[in-house]
């Protein structure tokens, strides 16, 4: 049976760490293979000489590269590339063809036969580690009742010293996982609230695998496993795998790792078909990767060999007989209350196990912190879990189908099931506190605390025997929380959903998982925002939180993102304070329906104000005055920003009343508009003033020139109409005051710009005159004025002021500067390439394509290559892809610099992926 296409989550599970992800995202381009094919179940691709090969029925990898890692970049990216676009099919090579013929061949081979142990030298060795577990064992009982006679009150003064030397002797008596539980204890004690309760709980339970060992031979054989196998004694991988095999469908539920430093730890929970859970165990040393053979949200059929056990899960995949296969919902989910039943048994049958796996239908979050299923029945989420946003995305408040692990301190998610996706748990989050509660008798805690030798315990059995079986009916007893109520769904969307790909494309951006990394990241975000949001829909839910934290830091993307978020994007919004920007970013209310302006909330309002300007100006006017007084500061410099739309003359009179606003906010916004109105008041005013300061005497023999007589001091009038009162550094008060002036008045209040920069020539006064024509010109947008100062006063003018005026001219002609200073390799073409707008025109592409091509093969310095590669990776037009692909083939086949082949072989990675990226998004 075909294998289905992974999606791109699943394939980056695989990935030992985060950097192979980004280097196999690298390689994730059609571009990066010289061949790539499938043979069977075999993924094949040829990547820079090197060999590839896939099997996607273990999964198992092999490549020619020297890495270590397993998968390395190179099979990451082989399936990365096949599951987003798929591969070719061109005919298998030989190298495929031997690797799975070697596969096969092993997989049906007989196991070499092992060397018989002597019975006698085993049953010795046995019985020595028999004498040892029992002394130790001994030893551990003794030290658990010295704890409970001197009270637990000590152990925030003892620090980690008498556990650490109570667990160095269970090493030397050959009891290693107890020796790990009496070392955790260290962690608890004086930590945390509740610590006495969970410490007596811990010695509780040491106290009750002593117990335990101590009656071994009377223990049922599952329930003596359990018990020696927490104690330390190793079940050999053989021995499982000759054991009796579980065959069925079984469905790969999640994953969560644990990194203690001396071992990362990662746990994977399958169920099958039958209603069985198991749990297979994978284990690396500091700095090596995991080995990833099961993958979340995929099932395949097999047979699994479990450990004993009383309650046994831990398993071993002793065989696959199908490929791993993405499913849409798995098969079993039972309520909350069918969990804790089944939960209940299992720590009945082996009380040491502090959590299990549940498979719940149907619940939904709460906005306390639990999940309620739709029998009413609720469980808290763990610390760190208590805000699950990836599952308010995915299932839009609607029921799901959950997995996780269940323990006293709350729900673990591992996954959902939302919509027939499935979307894998967010990491945890840090919090403050712990949902967890108390689940010992304070009579037991008071008499552990001050210990049983000032306070004798009066109970029928032992304190410690008692704790043991009081936390074990706590925890076999639990009962759902009643009174919870679940989030109110979201509303349905009104548009279509924007295409698959381009969905995953936007996963692959907020992970960061483009060429060149963060750098670019949110460059190529605010060009897929805006490509979305011409195209029309709504993004994938599961992206919607990553999202929304990115529109959170960056206000540019607000207006784009808002219009594909979709109705769940505003209802999730609502839900955390510091994403209701949105809200305020959303659609304004219909103009067909009614809407009352003196009830709405400040995002309605100014969305219904910047849609009424558009239809009737002075209707949104006459709103905005009824309530002026009432409105908050912001609110005003908001309303006020909003008559860039639709400004007239007719709004002259509101914006001078703004100009007396006591908050500086509402004043600047009325400036900036009135400075732009044709006709305005501030206008004519400070056209008044100019003429008055500045004046074209005309000579009847000689040249005209300029009388030039600026004011002395900033005048009351002077500092309504923006003056600033601090000139800037190294000019007078006059001087200044005079660049004001002539800033702010009309650039037709003077003659053409030539003839006016000539009659300031030579005059004392000519530096402010320059300069306030120039701010004029950025001020008033005005492009003529702008290209003659440019071409004829640009050395004159303070550097600021004359950047500004770079950014009045079209983009056509900024590129041609560029394309200029780059071919006279002036260094100002960096900065003219900084801040041209949008996508570069032809000329400057190609300019910019010969200059890489150059400094690829003569500069000593790569840094100059590198930031040029970097500015053009955002803003060269994506159909250059192919050419830039072409100059690093070349490159690698020169004897360049590999310093200077990577960042042309990274650029054109990356406007490979833009190009896909418009592809996707194209009607």
């Amino acid at each position: 049976m075909p294998v289905e296409r992974w999606s791109t989550a699943q394939v980056e599970t695989l990935a030992p760490d985060a950097a192979s992800i980004k280097a196999g995202r690298g390689l994730s381009a059609p571009l990066s293979w010289s061949a790539t094919g499938r043979l069977d179940d075999v993924l094949w691709g040829q990547c820079r000489g090197y060999q590839v090969c896939v099997d996607l029925t273990g999964p198992a990898y092999r490549c020619s590269c020297p890495s270590r890692k397993i998968p390395c970049k190179h099979a990451l990216g082989l399936l990365l590339l096949w599951a987003d676009t798929g591969v070719a099919t061109a005919p298998a090579p030989e190298f495929a063809r031997e690797w799975q013929a070697a596969r096969a061949a092993k997989a049906v081979a007989k196991p070499r036969a092992a060397a018989t142990p002597d019975p006698a030298a085993a049953a010795k060795r046995a019985e020595q580690r028999a004498e040892r577990v029992a002394g130790g064992m001994t030893e551990l009982r003794r030290w658990l009742d010295d704890q409970i006679r001197q009270g637990l009150a000590g152990a925030q003064r003892s620090g980690p010293g008498p556990y650490e030397a109570m667990a160095a002797r269970l090493v030397d008596a050959q009891a290693p996982t107890a020796a790990g539980a009496v070392r955790r204890l260290a962690t608890i004690a004086g930590i945390g609230p509740h610590w006495a309760d969970r410490l007596l709980g811990e010695l509780a339970l040491l106290r009750l695998l002593v117990t335990g060992y101590d009656r071994l031979a009377e223990l049922p054989p599952e329930l003596a496993a359990t018990v020696r196998s927490r104690i330390g004694f190793p079940v050999a991988t053989d021995d499982v795998l000759a054991g009796p095999h579980v065959a069925d469908r079984w469905q790969v539920l999640g994953q969560v790792e644990v990194d203690d430093g001396a071992l990362t730890t990662r746990r994977t929970w399958l169920r099958g078909a039958s209603g069985r859970f198991a749990l297979v165990l994978s284990f690396a040393a500091p700095g090596q990767p995991l080995v990833v053979d099961l993958v979340p949200g995929t099932e395949f059929r097999g047979e699994l060999a479990f450990y004993p056990g009383a309650a046994p899960l831990r398993a071993l995949v002793a065989s696959r007989d199908s490929a791993a296969e993405p499913f849409t919902r798995p098969e079993g989910a039972t309520t909350i209350a069918e969990a804790l039943l089944n939960y209940s048994t299992t720590v009945a049958a082996e009380p040491w196990r502090f959590d299990a796996p549940v498979l719940l239908a149907g619940v939904i979050p709460g906005d306390d912190g639990w999940l309620v299923d739709e029998t009413g029945a609720a469980l808290p989420l763990a610390p760190g879990h208590s805000e699950p946003w990836w599952l308010l995305a995915a299932a839009g408040g609607r029921p799901a189908t959950v997995a996780a692990e269940w323990s006293p301190a709350g729900l673990r998610p591992l996954a959902a099931w939302a919509e027939g996706s499935f979307v894998a748990a967010g990491p945890p989050v840090p919090t403050a506190g712990s949902a967890r509660r108390a689940e010992l008798p304070p009579e037991m805690l008071a008499a552990a605390l001050v210990g049983t030798n000032r306070r004798p315990w009066a109970g029928d059995a032992p304190l410690l025997d008692a704790a043991a079986a009081a936390l074990m009916r706590r925890r076999a007893g639990v009962l759902p929380g009643p009174g919870h109520a679940a989030v109110a769904a979201a509303p349905a969307e009104t548009t279509a959903a924007l295409p698959g790909r381009a969905g995953a494309r936007l996963m692959r951006i907020l992970g960061e998982g483009v060429p060149g990394g963060a750098q670019l990241a949110q460059e190529l975000l605010s060009q897929w925002l805006a490509a979305a949001s011409e195209l029309g829909g709504h993004v994938p839910p599961a992206a919607l939180p990553a999202l929304l934290d990115a529109g959170r830091r960056n206000s540019i993307i607000r207006p784009a993102l808002a219009r594909v978020a979709g109705e769940r994007g505003v209802w999730l919004a609502g839900l955390r304070d510091d994403w209701r920007w949105l809200r305020d970013e959303a659609k304004a209310p219909s103009l067909t329906t009614a809407f009352d302006w003196h009830t709405g909330g400040s995002g309605e309002r100014l969305g219904h104000l910047t849609a009424l300007r558009r239809s009737d100006p002075a209707r949104a006017r006459e709103l905005v005055e009824s309530t002026w007084a009432e409105d908050s500061s912001d609110d005003r410099a908001r309303f006020v920003a909003a008559f860039a739309t639709g400004l007239s003359e007719a709004d002259d009179a509101f914006l001078e009343r703004a100009l007396d606003d006591r908050r500086k906010e509402v004043r600047e916004a009325a400036l900036e508009l009135l400075r732009r109105l044709p006709g305005s008041g501030l206008r004519s005013r400070m056209a008044q003033r100019a003429r008055a300061a500045v004046r074209r005497e005309r000579r009847m023999i000689g040249a005209d020139r300029l009388i030039v007589t600026p004011p002395e001091e900033l005048d009351p009038g002077l500092r309504r109409d923006g003056v600033a009162s601090t000139p800037a550094r190294g000019i007078g008060v006059s001087a200044w005051l005079l660049e004001e002036i002539v800033a702010g008045a009309p650039l037709d209040t003077w003659a053409e710009p030539a003839t006016m920069l000539r009659l300031a020539r030579g005059n004392d006064w000519e530096s402010p005159l320059l300069h306030g024509w120039a701010k004029a010109a950025v001020a008033q947008e005005d492009v003529g004025w702008a290209t003659v100062l440019l071409n004829e006063v640009a050395g004159t003018l303070r550097e600021s002021v004359r950047w500004d005026l770079h950014l009045v001219l079209p983009g056509a002609e900024l590129g041609r500067l560029a394309a200029d200073a780059l071919r006279r390799e002036d260094p100002m073409a960096n900065r003219l390439l900084a801040i041209h707008p949008g996508s570069w025109p032809e000329e400057l592409s190609v300019a910019v394509l010969e200059t890489i091509a150059h400094r690829a093969r003569n500069d000593r310095h790569s840094w100059q290559l590198g930031e040029l590669c970097r500015a053009a990776a955002v803003a060269m037009p994506p159909a250059y892809a192919d050419l830039v692909g072409r100059l690093a083939l070349q490159l690698d086949q020169e004897p360049a610099d590999a310093s200077r082949v990577r960042p042309v072989a990274d650029l054109a990675r990356t406007l490979a992926f833009r190009q896909e990226m418009v592809d996707e998004l194209k009607p």
